[in-house]
């Protein structure tokens, strides 16, 4: 029974992904600005990614290969990343708001 459960979820977490990507896609054709502004988002953190992967450490530790050390430390640096860009934007956007 738990091997059915399993099954299904893994088809409905498929489903749910092609809905979350295809839907805002199907959108964005009709209006070629809106599809280069999400090109360019999907650019951005590519970019991200990438000069965290070359910063990262691939210190093997425990059971895990050099390449698992290297991206786990490029999916935690990408974070810290992406976690000061949200910050620095909330407090940029209310320190403008209040200079108004």
């Amino acid at each position: 029974m738990v091997d059915v459960g399993l099954f299904i979820s893994y088809i409905l977490i498929g489903v749910c992904v092609l809905a979350a990507v295809g839907m805002p896609l199907m959108k964005a054709m009709g209006d070629p600005d809106s599809l280069k502004k999400m090109g360019m988002g999907v650019g951005a953190l590519v970019v991200v990614f990438i000069v965290s992967f070359v910063l990262a450490d691939g210190t093997p530790q425990g059971d895990a290969s050099a390449t698992t050390a290297k991206m786990v430390g490029a999916g935690l640096t990408t974070f810290y990343i992406l976690a000061i860009a949200a910050i620095g934007g909330i407090v940029y956007t209310e320190i403008k708001k209040a200079a108004e």
